[in-house]
């Protein structure tokens, strides 16, 4: 079993970087620029193309095509991607209509899918999906958030034989995943966490406005949070109970109020 787990583990590996050294030729349509901002904080504009798609959520958090300016041949209409990951530059926008989408790279595990593991899948495939989740230490989220605490959107992944293609995913993990993202938060640049009404009562104590209408209850959605309970198995009760907590009136109400009125 242990081997079995390793020889995917390092499969995984050895595909992302086989993959990193891979250009990517294209048409170019006129695509509105986005922009990628490297390691050492350098932005260079370009054509942003996501990993993907709307079936597949998740792996826009694992690469992105970018082409700079000087890569896009504007005459022959053709255009020369590169592929990145979360290795290698910080952050990435393109725009979606005249929406810009940012995602950044974090460094996060996703220990509440890894342990959701046992929910949607067993033996093997549950292995090989709670390492999938768990190896992912550092990946791009995208904002949906940002301010003195930002927020993140973070899709969790499937087995490891099918995380870097739309193939052999049930349609019911599929509808699961791209519906049920995490949320995660940063607090002033400090450590990536997951938001839970727990949490966000800890991080928005420091402000009197919020937490005057903590005390209250004047937010809706902070109002049915459960007692905090003990234990292991009770701990990874709470970890998937999580996922059914309605965060983005968490995000929406608490911390767009947090944000907007506290220092």
């Amino acid at each position: 079993m242990k081997k079995l787990l390793l020889i995917g583990l390092f499969g995984l590996l050895s595909l992302n970087i086989y993959a990193q050294d891979q250009d990517d030729n294209g048409i170019y349509n006129g695509e509105k620029y986005g922009y990628i901002i490297e390691k050492s904080g350098k932005k260079i504009e370009g054509v942003v193309q996501l990993h993907g798609g709307y079936s597949s959520p998740w792996q826009n958090q694992l690469k992105v095509k970018f082409a700079a300016i000087a890569d896009i041949d504007k005459v022959k209409n053709r255009i020369k991607f590169k592929t990145y990951d979360s290795d290698d530059i910080k952050e990435y926008m393109l725009y979606q209509g005249d929406t810009p989408r940012i995602f950044k790279s974090v460094k996060y595990s996703n220990i509440r899918e890894a342990l959701n593991s046992s929910e949607s899948s067993t033996g093997l495939a549950a292995g090989f999906k709670a390492i999938n989740n768990l190896s992912r230490t550092e990946q791009f989220a995208e904002v949906v958030v940002e301010g003195k605490i930002t927020v993140y959107k973070l899709y969790g992944y499937p087995t490891a034989l099918s995380a870097n293609s739309t193939q052999a995913i049930s349609q019911a993990e599929t509808d699961r995943l791209r519906e049920n993202p995490n949320y995660i938060f940063s607090k002033k640049g400090g450590k990536v966490e997951e938001l839970t009404p727990a949490k966000a009562k800890i991080i928005l104590a420091d402000c009197p406005y919020v937490k005057a209408k903590i005390a209250k209850g004047e937010y809706g959605s902070l109002k049915n949070e459960e007692k905090k309970r003990s234990g292991f198995g009770k701990f990874i009760r709470d970890e998937i109970s999580n996922a059914t907590v309605d965060k983005l009136s968490i995000i929406n109400e608490v911390i767009y109020d947090y944000n907007e009125n506290c220092k």
